[in-house]
C-alpha cells in the first residue's frame, strides 16, 4: 500500500480530524503533506457532504442538506519542485470505498454501515430550492436511492431489477489557484450571478464564510480564506469538480500548476456515475481512498498548450457492456414548443426525459428512472452540433444492467410494481 499522505477517521467530521481537510479553493490553504515527483501516495476521503446523508428510506436528509459544507477535500499535498507553468502529471493507481473492518473491533453489521463508503453509497435528487439538478423543473423535490456494494457490482432496494458494475472514480481533484486566478473566478461568477440574482436555483455560489474549512490555517489567514475562498461546486481551470467518470484506475491527468508546490487536493469519490451526473448528486457517492502517482513536466503548460484546463488519458478499467438502448434528444423544448439554436444542453435534457418516459413503461417511477440515469454507467454524447437549428444528443443505457429484457418487442413492455425511491415526508 502506498504511504498515506492524508488519513481520515470515518467516525469523525472532517472538521474534527487530527489534520482537517478543506472545502474551499484558495492559494493560502497550507499543505498538510509533501511528496516528490515519482512518489506514490494515498488520500483517504470523507464523502462529499461530510456524511450528512444516511442509509435510510427517507429523502429528508437530501432535502435539508447544508450546501455550505461541501465538498470535503483531502489535502492539499505539496509536490516538491512544482512551479507555476508546470504540468502536474497525476496517475490514478487505485480507488475504492472505505475498507471493511474485520476482526475483534467489528461488533456487528451496523459498524460497517455508519457512513457512505462503508459497504454502501447513495444517489440524490436535490430539491429545486436547494441546488436543483439537470431536470429540476420536471423533478423539483428531493429523492434518494441507497446502493449496496457487492465487490465491483451494486444493487439498490430503491431500484429493484437493476444490478451493474460501477466505474469508480474521483468526482473532484485539482491544484490550488493563484491569487489572480482566484480573483478572476470570483469576479466572473459574481457577474453571472448578478444577471439574475433571485434565480432558483441560483446561477452560481459566491464565497461564503459560513462553514468554510481552511485546512490547518488559523487566525487572520483562516478568516481571509473563508471570505475569499471559491466554492468547490463547479469545475474550473484547476480541474476541480469535473465529475468525469473515466477518471478511473489507469487514468493519467495533466493538471496546470498555478502556485508553488502545486497543492493537490481530492475528494467526492464516486462508486459509479452516468455521463452528466444529471441529478446533481447523481453519482453513487461514497467515502473511501484514492492512490496517486505524480510527476512533473517542467514548463509543460506552454510546451503543450495546456493553459486553461487539464487534459487526460482515460482509465483502462471500466465496465464492459456491449448492447445499449439509446435515446435521442434535439434542441427543442417540447413542453413549451420552443426551438433553441444548436443548444446541446436542451438536446441532452430531452434525451434524458425520453429515456425516463421509456423506463416508466416498465413500472419505474419517473424519480427512480432519473436516479438510475445519474448513477448507472450510461454514455452521453453530442451526436450533431452543426445542423441548424437543432443540436442532437444521444444517451446510451446498457441493457444488461436490468434483470428483465428492456428491449422493445411486439408484445410491448411488461410493467411491474417496482416500489419507489426514498422520498421526503
Amino acid at each position: 500500500m502506498p504511504q498515506v499522505a492524508f488519513s481520515v477517521d470515518q467516525s469523525k467530521s472532517m472538521r474534527d480530524q487530527d489534520v482537517p481537510g478543506h472545502n474551499r479553493w484558495h492559494p493560502d490553504i497550507p499543505a498538510v503533506a509533501s511528496v516528490r515527483p515519482g512518489d506514490e501516495f494515498r488520500l483517504e476521503c470523507r464523502d462529499w457532504t461530510d456524511a450528512q446523508i444516511g442509509n435510510n428510506d427517507s429523502a429528508n436528509d437530501v432535502r435539508d442538506i447544508d450546501l455550505t459544507l461541501p465538498h470535503m477535500l483531502s489535502g492539499p499535498v505539496a509536490i516538491e519542485g512544482a512551479e507555476p507553468g508546470d504540468l502536474l502529471v497525476v496517475d490514478i493507481l487505485d480507488i475504492g470505498p472505505v475498507p471493511q473492518q474485520t476482526g475483534p473491533q467489528q461488533t456487528g453489521p451496523q459498524q460497517t454501515r455508519d457512513v457512505p463508503g462503508q459497504g454502501w453509497g447513495y444517489t440524490g435528487v436535490f430539491a429545486k430550492v436547494n441546488g436543483g439538478g439537470f431536470l429540476t423543473d420536471h423533478f423539483p423535490d428531493a429523492y434518494k436511492a441507497v446502493w449496496d456494494f457487492h465487490g465491483v457490482q451494486t444493487t439498490s432496494r430503491h431500484l429493484p431489477g437493476v444490478r451493474f458494475t460501477g466505474i469508480t472514480h474521483p468526482g473532484l481533484f485539482g491544484t490550488a489557484p493563484s491569487e489572480d486566478l482566484l480573483a478572476t473566478w470570483n469576479r466572473r461568477e459574481r457577474a453571472l450571478i448578478d444577471t439574475d440574482p433571485q434565480r432558483v436555483p441560483p446561477l452560481g455560489l459566491p464565497p461564503e464564510p459560513g462553514n468554510a474549512l481552511a485546512g490547518t490555517a488559523t487566525g487572520e489567514v483562516a478568516d481571509r480564506i473563508a471570505r475569499e475562498g471559491a466554492r468547490t461546486v463547479p469545475p474550473r481551470e484547476n480541474g476541480g469538480n469535473q465529475d468525469i467518470k473515466n477518471f478511473t484506475r489507469g487514468a493519467r491527468v495533466l493538471c496546470p500548476v498555478f502556485v508553488k508546490d502545486a497543492k493537490l487536493s481530492a475528494g467526492d469519490l464516486h462508486y459509479s456515475q452516468g455521463d452528466g451526473e444529471i441529478t446533481f448528486c447523481g453519482a453513487i457517492e461514497m467515502g473511501g481512498f484514492i492512490d496517486f502517482h505524480v510527476d512533473l513536466v517542467k514548463g509543460g503548460m506552454e510546451k503543450y498548450g495546456v493553459t486553461t484546463n487539464p487534459v487526460f488519458m482515460p482509465g483502462n478499467v471500466k465496465p464492459r457492456y456491449s448492447e445499449f438502448m439509446s435515446f435521442i434528444g434535439i434542441s427543442v423544448d417540447h413542453d413549451s414548443g420552443t426551438n433553441h439554436y444548436l443548444d446541446a444542453t436542451v438536446a441532452y435534457r430531452r434525451a434524458c426525459l425520453n429515456a425516463i418516459e421509456y423506463l416508466k413503461k416498465w413500472g419505474y417511477t419517473g424519480e427512480q428512472a432519473y436516479l438510475l440515469l445519474g448513477s448507472a454507467p450510461i454514455e452521453g454524447r453530442i451526436s450533431g452540433i452543426v445542423d441548424i437549428p437543432n443540436a442532437c444528443c444521444s444517451l446510451y443505457i446498457p441493457t444488461a444492467i436490468f434483470d428483465f429484457d428492456v428491449r422493445p418487442g411486439a408484445a410491448g413492455p411488461v410493467a411491474k410494481d417496482r416500489g419507489q425511491c426514498a422520498v421526503t415526508s
